[in-house]
């Protein structure tokens, strides 16, 4: 009997162990709401986690409708009875919201109601299960607020183009800036792809699907170049791509963001442009500076060379072999004067005499030299138009440019062709030309010959730079034109490809107004030397040059006192009152020579100077009417510049009488 009751005394202990067990593990949990309602939504249990999360205790719960944990607006429309009856309905029943606490302070839940069924299946209520989620649900409103503003954002960006791509390229997104930029509408280009942006030639290339797979390998892709919008123009761009990747490593697809930089281009191009020219500019001054001082050094050597083979000749008039090769020795010396001309023309140191010049008139007063200088094979045209205005230029210096410009251009044709000088006007309205703005003359020179590859043109004008074959040419008739040119205030545009032949075009400033020139032009005679016999000094820092200017005063029967320096020379005018012209070089230690001029009108007021120079960098305040003499010059020429300089301080009867 005892054993008999024992085993439902047993099954029962281990029945009530196993349901308080459950009680004991629901009781524990504090993270969820967990407790019954009957069929009617009546509270029949709860738990510490309902506590916690609810505030209510469970005397005060337990009896009462579960709808009091509902919002007033959520009870309205019948909420908490279409929960029930779905669970029931459904079996389930799973939801979001807006919840109640006892404080009245509201928190959102997870809900989830499950039909209860005793072992016959018959329903006897319900489990319930809250969860407080308010602080994740915040979170996840932050985050959604925080995409809306990002999205607003990236919308309403204008100055950049950003979109999205699916990872085979087409176009997900689409915002205003991409719109502006392109010209596209959204409905217009999402769903095709991103290649549709980019230029035929690229397209050809692979750049798309290249840019893509860099963003793939490396994550990030940058490049900048041509894009075209929908109607087809073309503009400089600065284009990102990143690959976007999901939490598990998912290409997911690219953020793609394009900005029209065509305008910053410009201006750094210019820029460049801008510096290139400056640096060219100060490359041409160095090289002019130092074409100058190496001229002025030549000049100085020739001057002495000349001016010794002159008076050599005059002594062995009789000797015929010797006379030949002094001959010979002046040609090859006067060559190398020459020389020196176009390097100082193109330093920009060669000594001008600017007027006003009719370039038709020069032209035609250069026919026959031009016909024989550029041979039978070389036909000229000219066109110039009637009433063209007069320019400001040195004529012979002009003259000079003209038929090196023509001379170039006849070696360009081996065949022969016809070489065009035209002119016409223009006004520059800005300096980016080079030129200050103001009415010109464009004097340009045309021919159909070979032609210059952009290299070759590039330094077409620098000095010493030529392609014609060794001893067939200086490298300076270009140069020259450009030097000169810069000292007319003008400027040498070259304009040439390879195999359409060259132009060469120089710019001059029309001048103020026309010169008048009455009568016909006087030819120049030779110069006599003075009646008497006059006392020079001569003052140079050279004592070659100043050797030999002595010797030269001296065949002509004038007594000369020599001084190396500015201040032996001031001492010496102290000294011997009687002498009736001074010449003086330039450059020299201490004192330059117009500052010996200047002195010598302070203290002797009257005596006549002559410059000596072949270096024509002088000061501003130079006056223009001071007599100069070139160098190097031949006898002849000091002869003319002593007779000019008397002439404009002593009585005509001294230039009378031929030299002996």
């Amino acid at each position: 009997m005892e054993e008999i009751g024992r085993e439902p005394n047993g099954r029962l202990e281990a029945s009530m162990t196993e349901e308080n067990r459950y009680r004991l593990l629901v009781e524990a949990v504090t993270d969820f709401a967990i407790y019954m309602l009957d069929l009617d939504g009546i509270v029949a249990s709860w738990n510490a986690g309902a506590r916690r999360i609810k505030g209510y205790e469970e005397a005060e719960i337990l009896g009462h409708h579960f709808s009091r944990f509902y919002t007033e607006e959520d009870r309205h429309t019948g909420l908490p009875e279409t929960a029930l009856a779905t669970a029931a309905a459904e079996g389930r029943f799973e939801g979001e919201g807006w919840r109640v606490r006892k404080d009245g302070t509201h928190f959102w839940a997870h809900v989830i109601i499950d039909p209860i069924r005793d072992p016959s299946g018959r329903h006897v209520g319900y489990a319930k299960i809250t969860r407080d989620l308010t602080e994740r649900r915040a979170a996840e409103v932050k985050l959604q607020r925080s995409e809306e503003q990002f999205r607003l954002l990236v919308q309403r960006v204008t100055d950049y183009s950003i979109f999205m791509l699916e990872p085979d390229g087409r176009v997900a997104t689409w915002n205003a800036g991409a719109e502006r930029i392109k010209g596209y509408r959204p409905v217009e280009v999402i769903g095709q792809h991103f290649s549709m942006f980019y230029t035929e030639e690229d397209q050809r290339n692979g750049a798309p699907q290249l840019a893509l797979d860099t963003a793939v390998r490396d994550g990030r892709s940058e490049k900048e170049g041509w894009r075209v919008r929908k109607d087809g123009t073309r503009f400089w761009a600065n284009v990102v791509l990143d690959a976007i990747y999901d939490t598990s490593g998912k290409l997911r697809g690219f953020a793609k963001i394009t900005r029209d930089i065509t305008e910053r281009r410009e201006n750094q191009l210019a820029l460049e442009k801008a510096r290139e020219a400056l640096f060219q500019s100060q490359k041409m001054d160095a090289v002019g500076r130092l074409t100058g001082g190496i001229a002025h050094d030549f000049n100085n050597l020739l001057t002495v060379i000349i001016g010794s083979l002159e008076i050599a000749r005059k002594r062995v008039v009789e000797d015929e072999p010797a006379t030949r090769l002094i001959d010979n020795a002046m040609r090859g010396a006067q060559r190398g004067a020459a020389l020196t001309q176009r390097m100082l023309a193109f330093a920009r140191h060669q000594d001008v005499k600017l007027e006003a010049v009719d370039i038709p008139t020069l032209v035609r007063g250069m026919t026959d030299l031009l016909e024989r200088t550029l041979g039978p094979s070389v036909m000229i045209e000219t066109r110039f138009p009637l009433n063209l205005h007069w320019v400001t230029a040195d004529p012979n210096q002009l003259e000079m440019a003209v038929l090196n410009l023509a001379v170039n251009a006849r070696d360009a044709m081996p065949e022969g062709g016809p070489i065009v000088l035209a002119a016409r006007g223009e006004t520059i309205s800005s300096a980016l030309s080079g030129l200050k703005p103001g009415p010109y003359i464009c004097l340009s020179v045309t021919d159909t010959g070979e032609g210059m590859d952009e290299l070759t043109l590039s330094k077409a004008t620098d000095p010493f730079f030529t392609t014609k074959e060794i001893g067939k040419g200086t490298g300076l008739g270009l140069s020259m034109v450009h030097g000169l040119a810069e000292q007319f205030s003008g400027r040498l545009i070259l304009k040439s490809s390879k195999g359409a032949g060259t132009t060469a075009e120089l710019w001059l400033p029309v001048a103020p107004k026309r010169a008048q020139v009455a009568g016909d032009t006087i030819a120049a005679e030779e110069p006599e030397a003075p009646l008497r016999s006059l006392a020079v000094l001569v003052v140079d820092d050279d004592h070659l040059v100043l050797t030999n200017m002595v010797a030269m005063l001296e065949d002509l029967g004038h007594k000369v006192f020599a001084a190396s320096t500015a201040q032996q020379a001031l001492v010496t005018l102290r000294r011997e009152p009687a002498i009736d012209l001074v010449i003086t070089d330039q450059a020299m230690p201490g004192m330059t020579g117009t500052q010996l001029i200047a002195e010598v009108k302070t203290g002797w007021p009257g005596l006549p100077v002559i410059l000596a120079t072949g270096y024509a960098e002088l000061p501003a305040d130079t006056v223009s009417a001071q007599p100069r003499l070139a160098k190097p010059f031949l006898q002849y020429d000091l002869i003319q510049a002593v007779n000019d300089a008397m002439w404009k301080h002593k009585d005509r009867r001294v230039l009378k009488f031929r030299p002996r």
